[in-house]
């Protein structure tokens, strides 16, 4: 397993991950197979979506506190309840396969790590599947 460290610096923020995990596939080794892209924390998450604009990431975190807002009166005593739906909602992990040692996106896709508890020290754990050999 690679662990990748993200330091974030807002209470939410989509942050860009798509060179490092491209970078580990590529130090890996492999030539074929799927990284899983898993996100170990209960108020962050990943997810897959178009990169080449930056208005689709801020849409996004506008969306995610228009449906979840932070001052909701959450009955959790952290006082992140909305972190933790929002996490719920994007998810902890994703699949993305990789040939000849390099990701298979699609052309405008791009891997978020989504912090919606920061700012934070995070990581991404990052493991690796491939065929057995026949």
């Amino acid at each position: 397993m690679v662990k990748v460290r993200i330091k974030t610096s807002k209470r939410q923020e989509l942050r860009e991950i798509t060179v490092q995990v491209a970078e580990a596939v590529a130090s890996s080794g492999l030539q074929e197979g799927l990284v899983h892209i898993y996100v170990p924390h209960t108020t962050a998450g990943v997810l897959i979506n178009e990169n080449a604009d930056p208005s689709v990431r801020a849409d996004i975190e506008a969306l995610l506190s228009r449906i979840v807002p932070y001052d909701f009166p959450y009955t959790h005593l952290e006082g992140n309840g909305a972190a933790h739906v929002k996490s719920s909602l994007v998810g902890s992990g994703v699949f993305v396969p990789f040939e000849d040692g390099k990701l298979c996106l699609g052309r405008w896709q791009g891997i978020f790590f989504c912090e919606f508890d920061g700012p934070r020290s995070r990581e991404v754990w990052l493991t690796f599947i491939t065929a057995a050999k026949t």
